[in-house]
This record gives structure tokens, sequence and C-alpha cells, in this order.
């Protein structure tokens, strides 16, 4: 290996290295926050104490914001998963008219500003005479959540060797058992993937569900800005803390289930 190759190297490792610390600076700061016992963010705290976690079982609002937010992203993702799979391989295996545009249609909510999304979307239901909180929310996150299934199986699709379904029935397979152990196994990291992320993205959505809330329907993030309003303590450091715990809880069990590699490829 050549100076220059050295060189690089070592450049490549520092931008990595800065980008990691610069990524998990906010979310270690919010931990350690969480665990202190000043009723005001201070680092580092003058004691550490759990008196923060405590208060969260009396909090008032939050286990409901919790539940609707569970309901939301769980539901919202199966549909996505379902919708999702069905317009990739109408995409990847029929003859569309027009597919490279649907694909584009269909992930464009990835790229929109999320407040654009949340204002059409309104009016649109609005529209239609549909007037109830929960619904609303539902089919929203519904369209935030079906661009990263649709996306991701549609790649998965794309690299699948369909002949591989052809071979299992010259062996004596049934064309849907051909499928069940041959198309499907090879998906599931997909499916997995995109539900992760989806379900993920349901849970942290912010800017579209404050549209569609209401005083008896909020979303956990619509729940902590309001408690951010009301009583800025560090309270709201203890609920990030639960957040970022589940979004590790998702990514450990990526990947077991499938292999961060393989899930980074999708």
């Amino acid at each position: 290996m050549t100076l220059i190759e050295r060189a690089c190297n070592a450049l490549i490792l520092l931008v990595a290295a800065f980008a990691v610390v610069f990524l998990l600076t906010p979310l270690v700061v919010t931990v350690a926050a969480s665990f202190g016992s000043s009723p005001v963010f201070t680092l580092p705290p003058p004691e550490w104490s759990t008196r923060w976690y405590e208060r969260l079982a009396t909090l008032r609002g939050l286990a409901p914001a919790l539940f609707t937010s569970l309901q939301i992203a769980t539901l919202s993702t199966a549909i996505a998963l379902v919708l999702g799979t069905m317009c990739a391989i109408a995409l990847t295996r029929g003859r569309v008219p027009g597919s490279e545009g649907i694909i584009s249609f269909l992930i464009s909510p990835l790229m929109l500003p999320a407040l654009v999304i949340g204002i059409a979307l309104l009016q649109f239901f609005r529209e239609l005479g549909l007037r109830d909180a929960w619904t609303s929310l539902l089919l929203a996150h519904v369209v935030i959540t079906l661009p990263y299934v649709a996306r991701t199986v549609i790649g998965a699709l794309s690299l699948f060797d369909y002949t591989l379904i052809d071979a299992a029935r010259t062996l004596g397979c049934s064309y849907p058992a051909a499928v069940r152990k041959v198309l499907v196994p090879n998906l599931a990291p997909a499916f997995l993937t995109s539900g992760m992320f989806a379900f993920l993205a349901s849970m942290d959505n912010y800017p579209i569900s404050i549209f569609f809330s209401d005083a008896w329907t909020k979303t956990l993030p619509i729940q902590m800005l309001q408690f951010v309003e009301e009583r800025p303590d560090p309270t709201i450091a203890a609920i990030s803390t639960g957040l970022i715990l589940l979004a590790t809880l998702a990514m450990i069990i990526g990947d077991r289930l499938v292999g961060i590699r393989r899930m980074a490829q999708f």
C-alpha cells in the first residue's frame, strides 16, 4: 500500500468517525439528561436519578397517546406491506404502461416536504367529508409508510431470479407451493426491513400527524410537544430515551434475523 493510499484510508476513517460522533452525540446527551436529578437540562447533572422515569407512570395523557401511536403504526405498516407488495409485484412482473412514473409517484412522499403532504391530505379528506381524526391519521400514515415498503420490495423483486420458481415447479411443487417455498423466503428480509422502517417512521411522525390530531386523538410526538410547551423538564428526555431504545431494539432484531449488511442492500 502506497503512502497516498494510507493517507486516503486514514482520511476516510477520520471522516467516518466524525460522522458517527456527530450523529450519536444528541442521543447520548438525551439519555444522560434523562437520568439527571435537576428539573432543567443540565450536563453533567448534579446527581443521577430515575425520578423522570418514575414520573412517566403518572403523566397524564402519555399512555393514551402511546397506545394511539402503536395502533396507528402497526395498522399502517400492515396495510402498507400488503399494498406495497401488490404494487411491487404488478410493476415488476406485469407490463404496466408508465411503470417508471408510477414507481416515482409511489415513493414521492419521501421526497416531498411533509408539511405539503399534510396540507394536501387535509384538503383531500375535507373534500371527501372525512372528519374522524383516528381514520384520517391511519390513512395519512399509510401514505407515509407505503413508499418504504414499495421501494424496498420493488428492489428485492428486481433482483429475484424468477427461474427459481420454474425450477421448483419442475421438481414437483405446485405454483403456490413454489411461491411459498422459494419467493417468500427470498423476500422475507425485504418485508422485515421495510416493515421496520415503516413502523419507526410512523411512530416518529410529527409534521403530518399534527394536521389530523384533535383533543381526544393524539399521537405520541404530538403529546410530547404539548408536554414541552406545558412543562419543559427532562421528562421529555425520558420519553425520547424510550423511543431510542425502541429503534435500537428494532435494529438488533433486524440484525439477528437478516443482518445489517443485507438490510443496507435494500
